[in-house]
This record gives C-alpha cells, sequence and structure tokens, in this order.
C-alpha cells in the first residue's frame, strides 16, 4: 500500500443473516483513497452503498449483520482489529459520512 493511501478497503463482504437466509448486501468491494481526496459512492435504492459505508465505520447491527470477509485498512492499520473504543476515536474525528437524505444531512449554510 502507497503511503499517500489513507483507506485501502479490499473484497469487503457484509452479509444479513436473516430467517430465510443470508442476504449478501456487499459483496467483493474493493477502493483506496488517497490523502487529500473524496469519495461518493452513488448507486440505485439497496446497491450497498450505506452499508458499505456503515461497515467501514464498523456500525453494522450484529445481529443480524456481520463483516464476513475482506480488509479495511485505515493508515496502515486494519479497522477490524480495533476496539469499540479505538472505533469511537476515529469515528467523526478522522472518518465519517454524509447520509443519503440531504434534506436531513446537508446545512445549506455550510455546503
Amino acid at each position: 500500500m502507497s503511503k499517500d493511501v489513507i483507506l485501502d478497503v479490499n473484497e469487503l463482504q457484509t452479509h444479513f443473516f436473516v430467517e430465510k437466509g443470508v442476504v449478501k448486501a456487499v459483496d467483493g468491494v474493493s477502493f483506496q483513497i488517497k490523502k487529500g481526496e473524496t469519495l461518493g459512492i452513488v448507486g440505485e435504492s439497496g446497491s450497498g452503498k450505506s452499508v458499505t459505508s456503515t461497515s467501514i465505520m464498523r456500525l453494522i447491527p450484529d445481529p443480524p449483520g456481520k463483516i464476513v470477509g475482506g480488509e479495511m485498512n485505515f493508515k496502515g492499520e486494519n479497522l477490524l482489529d480495533k476496539s469499540e473504543a479505538e472505533m469511537r476515536k476515529i469515528r467523526g474525528n478522522e472518518i465519517s459520512m454524509i447520509f443519503q437524505e440531504p434534506m436531513t444531512s446537508l446545512n445549506p449554510v455550510y455546503t
């Protein structure tokens, strides 16, 4: 991984285990974000945008959801190895997301 890569997501898999089986909400997503870059994830409803983002922030409700595969390295450290206390320090301070509903998430005064 290049030293200018801040976030490296490789083959991320997040599944939800429900009564009727397994929903593979994210199945093999990979991307890198370098210092100074911003990533916008776009897609149709149900395509896995929010699940990808909440997986990176380790906010998937378990159960029924679980990150079952892949790697998420932030500044060279695997986010899956971080404790909840360590993740709380990272969330919002170093990694954040803008939720899908712009009328409730974006303040036009600041955007």
